[in-house]
């Protein structure tokens, strides 16, 4: 029946209706990723136009047709593999065939899987029988690779397309089909399986084949050692080395997995999908549906993007890949693998551009500087703080989210600080690189604060951020506890730091709050010179 075929009711309800309505075409085209039910439908409809008594579309599967079909002895429905008859031999024997009659059936039925293998001259001579079908033969074509097939081929099918199906209706499928086996299946197991499938029924089928194998009981648990989802601390391990620019510690590691003969083009594969993860998180505001692990690893995956910036990320992405691709090249996957990590560890030893562009970033942030960059007196004490974690910085108390700022900079104690230490707190500021890269992510929080702060600039001193914003209304949004835990998650979320939040004031605005005229009249009235004021 149709309701056998899950998650495609924009195929299933469809089909159903034209076999009701005896709008039956003569070729059809079944289209989309593996393991999604192109071929289980097909046989159906091949025994659902063939069914004797059809109720609502569906066969009936009582009746000699539907047995014969189940059996395999009706010979009007013939399923071809077009991988391994791709010729136009194949083809042409083909079109002999179909001139005949049904044997036992109303319509002889031709399946053809994986059509888009079909050479050429193959595709030339099934497209004559298309333009010109006998009325007594449909043919259903299923292929995963839809741009490989002609556009004279696509114009006479009627396309259907199969979409990925969704973790939690392959997961209701899973528990149903688990009940039916006598065996129990936890809900967080079916949802890994599901996502492990990444939208394919059978992929999840078979997993779960191979997991009642080693227990009636299917746990999370059992589902990792299944499906090899435990042992991967080498990765977190190879991706600390290369953020603490640790080669030696790489080349051991790496040295320590060959021999025990892990495969290193396999290895470069892992880590390339664990960096795919970090980018992941590192760039969306919950990636749990698109990560393939369970809880606790994401939770470790989670606290390692947090560390790592996202330039950092890709490039480390963009390294591995290539890599990869001069492995399956021919060159030695050992010695390929060892010199990416090289590289991924010294930075000075990349010469590609985007290693380039890495370390000028490095240098605008002060990561190496010749000489410190000044930055303009800072005018009055930060707004309020994203955050109370942490120990508190010496330079200015933690301040509540219902007390204003103080009027000056104080120590926890409430002792003033000194004018030497205000002037270093201003001295140590650097301008925030990322502060673009921050208002995009602050843009999947709140649109509202992200338009706010078009057009500013930030720096960092110390344990804040200090903004400088062109109106008084970014300022005003900050003390609203909301979006200043928005604002406080897109800055970990990019620097992997947590920040306190303050103004920045520019050195022409501290001028301009000066009078020069009054200052003078004030000098000359300490000297005892009269002002006259007109």
């Amino acid at each position: 029946m149709f309701a056998d075929v899950v998650g495609q009711p924009q195929v299933t309800v469809t089909l159903k209706n034209e076999l009701m309505a005896g709008r039956i075409a003569h070729a059809y085209l079944f289209t989309g990723s593996r393991g999604t039910g192109k071929t289980t439908c097909a046989k159906i409809l091949a025994k659902a136009v063939n069914c004797l008594s059809p109720v609502d579309g569906d066969p009936c599967g009582e009746c000699e047709i539907c047995h014969g079909v189940d059996s395999g002895s009706v010979m009007d429905i013939v399923e071809i593999d077009a991988a391994s008859n791709n010729g136009v031999d194949n083809i042409r024997s083909l079109r002999e065939e179909a001139n005949f009659t049904p044997v036992a059936a109303k319509y002889r039925v031709y399946i053809i899987d994986e059509v888009h293998m079909l050479s050429t001259g193959a595709f030339n001579a099934l497209l004559k029988t298309l333009e010109e079908p006998p009325a007594h033969v449909i043919f259903i074509l299923a292929t995963t690779e839809v741009h490989k097939l002609p556009a004279t081929i696509l114009s006479r099918c009627q396309r259907f397309d199969f979409r990925r199906i969704p973790p939690k209706e392959i997961a209701d499928r899973l528990t149903y089909v688990t009940e039916h086996e006598d065996a129990v299946i936890d809900p967080q197991a079916a949802l890994l399986i599901a996502r492990l499938a990444d939208g394919a029924l059978r992929d999840a089928l078979s997993l779960l084949d191979q997991c009642l194998g080693r227990s009636k009981n299917v746990t999370v648990e059992v589902v990792n050692e299944t499906a090899g989802l435990v042992g991967r601390e080498h990765l977190f391990e190879l991706t600390d080395a290369i953020q603490k620019h640790d080669s030696g510690s790489a080349l051991e590691i790496i040295d320590r997995l060959h021999n025990s003969s892990k495969d290193m083009a396999r290895l470069c594969e892992e880590l390339s999908s664990h960096f795919r993860n970090l980018m992941l998180i590192k760039t969306m505001k919950d990636a749990h549906n698109m990560i393939v692990v369970s809880d606790a690893e994401y939770e470790n995956i989670t606290k390692q993007a947090l560390s790592i910036p996202l330039p950092a990320i890709l490039h480390g992405l963009d390294t591995i890949q290539s890599a990869l691709e001069k492995m399956y090249r021919g060159g030695d996957r050992r010695i390929e693998f060892e010199m990416a990590m090289i590289r991924l560890c010294s930075p000075e030893l990349d010469s590609t551009t985007d290693a380039l562009v890495r370390r000028l970033e490095a240098l605008e942030r002060g990561g190496v500087r010749l000489q410190p960059a000044k930055a303009a007196p800072l005018s009055r004490e930060p707004v309020k703080e994203l955050t109370v974690s942490g120990a508190a910085s010496s330079h200015a108390p933690p301040l509540s989210e219902e007390d204003e700022p103080a009027p000056g900079p104080v120590r926890n104690s409430g002792e003033a600080i000194s004018p030497q230490e205000v002037q270093s707190l201003e001295s140590g500021a650097e301008r925030l690189v990322e502060w673009p890269e921050i208002l995009q992510i602050l843009k999947s929080y709140s649109h509202v604060i992200a338009s706010a702060f078009n057009g500013s600039t930030a720096y960092i001193s110390g344990p804040y951020v200090l903004v400088d914003a062109p109106n008084e209304i970014a300022f005003r949004l900050l003390r609203e506890p909301a979006q200043r835990e928005n604002m406080r998650r897109a800055i970990q979320q990019v620097t992997g730091k947590t920040y306190k939040l303050g103004p920045y004031k520019s050195q022409n605005e501290q001028e301009e709050t000066n009078d020069p005229l009054a200052e003078l009249a004030g000098l000359a009235e300490n000297q005892g010179i009269h002002v006259i004021k007109k």
